[in-house]
């Protein structure tokens, strides 16, 4: 199913993880994509995940580290990623339902254990009432195979129907407004999100769409040219499955389409920058970007009240789009049209497609061998439908008051080192100083769970719908986004449930924001050694905080506004530190021929870079003084970089992996390890690096900016 279009939410909030999104269309989030069985409470130092009856939190070694997957055999200039964590790579194997896996896979297993413990409790209880209800109704739609066999096509049927019906350009494009509260999908899409240069503000931000691959080169780079060939016979198969006419043909026809779209899409580089992409227009504007493009017909469907203000994020696509859809035969739109229902809908239907679909778009496209076991399936359906209803249970099992408290003191750490450094930056002048210790003043920590819990009453939940109950809770949230327009923003709601394994900051409401499940070994336990908690969450921590200035998150104030606050020399010199920092990510070659984008992963690295100079001067703070114990032979600095190496360890697939280079914002956890540290004095010191190891860099090449 595909998800709701929430303006530029995605643009606004930037996340920790680059875990591999299920889905091909995503929602932004600290490790990589937004993207997550249960793990073993004490393993023997080094033990892997085990017990998946487990419901207890990790442990890792006997003072949080787990030194038995180290190779001591490497040396820590050359390779620093492999001498934390080289043994546990060579050991490791990812399990053939996942293309990735590591120690954030590992608590989002164990999250999904929690989880689905709650939700089948919920499922078994007959008398169950209002959202627990709906959590058990949802599951048991989903894990009912018998009856989703017996509909097969049966739930998309009246939805192709629509598209059979449309006559011409104008039925077609209101039908396309319809396509937030409908399985129909969109050329150029609409949504309601806080205004960027007026955050207490909701506004409807407009952007172009229309893609059914991870990304623009999918369609246009020789590297991937296997790909788009298994693509067209995906699309030929999923129309034959549904019975549209001519499917070979269509098929053709449609990747052609969506092939002259992917010629006219931004890049993903040029889609982060948020100075580019506010570009506030009339409808009469919006309407003259867009010729033959009837907005008014298209914003009916839409539901939203009269408006006439856009704020158009890739406006320089809007005409070339414009373009293309006047040039398309309608027949080919409506071919489109309806392989877009099957594709977003497939995995809820009847084995046939379900499998049609894992086959490309998790086996040929990431890698993965094997299907997800159904429940699996069923949790992260109900996490997606309900998931602050099952938050609330998770929060009152799983997260200790204790916790929390301890967090804001951590983080409390991290900005008094932030602060600091500002005060003594050699290359930032007076009176940028001054509005970048305001910003930091104004920031809003999150941690744990929200104050205040969704409202689900409005959303109705069948026992015998599965395909039906997802297709209600997108339009169920779309609407609620809709009757906010003309309210103030609420600061309170959260982006990300709190059994999400992640974190993010959101620069419209200057705030870093750290989920419950996260607040967990290996990025922070009660009992663990302080560094390895500064190396871990510390890191977190400060990555988040860095995100509110780095080279986009910098462009806003204190109070969210996105303004320029800098003097030009100052921003001068950031930009100078940065375009180093990108050439050097960019030097990283996983694959031959591939490299990592400097440009497109610029935030994460410098939130990388931020974070883990800030947890190493938030410990030396912490010791009041005194000297850092050694703990088996390694000293507290070490320590903390043994922390942050062990909280990026991680293994992918290398379709996976290919994709994550090519439409994730963050580089791959060996580059967050490898090309984080060497930009660190302290590390150099930390491990006795000289001229000549692998990994140094001159100190008059080393990146500083925070």
């Amino acid at each position: 199913m595909k998800r709701v279009w929430f303006g530029a939410a995605a643009m606004a909030a930037l996340s920790l993880s680059a875990f591999g999104a299920q889905a091909h269309e995503k929602h932004a989030c600290i490790d990589d994509a937004c993207v997550m069985e249960s793990l073993l409470p004490v393993p023997a130092e080094g033990a892997a995940a085990g017990d998946a009856t487990s419901l207890e939190s990790p442990r890792y070694g006997t003072w949080g580290f787990d030194i038995s997957g180290m190779d001591t055999t490497a040396k820590p200039g050359d390779d620093f990623y492999k001498f934390a964590n080289g043994t546990w790579d060579a050991k490791t194997v990812i399990p053939s339902d996942r293309v990735r896996y590591g120690n954030f896979d590992k608590l989002a297993e164990l999250s999904e254990a929690r989880t689905r413990a709650i939700i089948e409790a919920a499922a078994a209880d007959k008398a169950a009432t209002g959202e627990k209800a709906k959590i058990g109704a949802a599951y048991r739609a989903f894990m009912d195979e018998a009856t989703i066999e017996k509909l097969d096509s049966k739930p998309i049927q009246p939805w192709l129907d629509g598209v059979k019906k449309v006559k011409t350009k104008e039925e077609f494009t209101a039908l396309m407004g319809k396509s937030a509260t409908t399985p129909y999908a969109t050329l150029i899409g609409v949504g309601v999100s806080s205004d960027a240069k007026n955050p207490q503000r909701y506004a409807v931000y407009a952007s172009t769409g229309g893609l059914s691959l991870p990304d623009r080169d999918y369609y246009l780079d020789a590297k991937f040219a296997d790909k788009k060939t298994a693509y067209l016979a995906y699309v030929e198969k999923m129309l034959t499955l549904a019975g549209w006419e001519k499917p070979a043909a269509n098929a053709k026809a449609i990747v052609d389409f969506e092939t002259k779209l992917a010629e006219a899409s931004w890049t993903r580089v040029e889609r982060r920058d948020r100075d580019k992409t506010y570009n506030p227009a009339t409808l009469a504007e919006l309407q003259a970007l867009t010729p033959g493009y009837d907005w008014n017909k298209y914003l009916i469907g839409t539901e939203l009240p009269k408006v006439d203000r856009f704020i158009v994020t890739t406006n320089t696509s809007f005409p070339k789009y414009a373009k293309i859809y006047a040039d398309t035969p309608l027949e080919t739109l409506k071919a489109w049209q309806a392989f877009k229902v099957i594709d977003g809908g497939a995995s809820m239907l009847s084995k046939r497609f379900a499998d049609a679909n894992f086959e490309f778009r998790n086996k040929t496209l990431s890698g993965q061998p094997e299907q997800r076991p159904r429940w699996k399936r069923a949790v992260a359906q109900v996490n997606g439908m309900l998931g602050e209803a099952v938050g609330k249970e998770y929060v009152a099992a799983y997260f200790p008051p204790e916790s929390k408290a301890k967090m804001v003191a951590l983080v409390g750490d991290i900005r008094t080192a932030l602060k600091t450094r500002i005060d003594n930056l050699d290359w930032m002048g007076p009176e940028t100083k001054v509005k970048a210790q305001d910003k930091l003043s104004k920031f809003t920590v999150k941690i744990g769970y929200p104050d205040k819990w969704r409202d689900y009453s409005k959303l109705e939940v069948k026992d015998n719908d599965a395909y039906g109950n997802a297709q209600r809770a997108g339009a169920v949230e779309y609407r609620r986004n809709v009757a906010r327009l003309n309210q103030p923003v609420d600061k309170t709601e959260w982006g990300m449930t709190p059994q999400t394994v992640n974190a993010y900051y959101n620069s419209v409401n200057n705030e870093i924001v750290f989920p419950a499940a996260i607040l967990q070994a290996p990025f922070f336990h009660p009992d663990a050694d302080p560094a390895i908690n500064y190396g871990g969450i510390g890191g977190v921590i400060g990555h988040e905080i860095g995100h509110g200035f780095d080279d986009q998150g910098r462009k806003s104030d204190g109070d969210g506004v996105l303004r320029d606050w800098w003097t030009a020399e100052d921003a001068a010199k950031f930009n100078a530190q940065a375009d180093k920092l990108g050439a050097q990510y960019s030097a990283f070659e996983p694959f031959p021929g591939v490299h990592v984008n400097g440009k497109l992963t610029m935030g994460e690295n410098i939130g990388d870079m931020a974070g883990l100079t800030l947890a190493r001067e938030a410990y030396h703070v912490s010791l009041h003084g005194q000297p850092a114990p050694v703990l088996d032979g390694f000293t507290g600095d070490q320590r903390i970089y043994l922390g942050w190496a062990q909280v990026w360890r991680g293994k992918s697939r290398d379709d996976a992996l290919k994709q994550q280079i090519a439409s994730d914002p963050h580089s791959p956890g060996y580059y967050r390890v490898n090309g984080t540290i060497r930009n660190q004095p302290g590390w150099y010191s930390a491990f006795d690096v000289k001229p000549g190891d692998k990994l140094y860099v001159a100190p008059e090449d080393r990146v500083k900016i925070w």
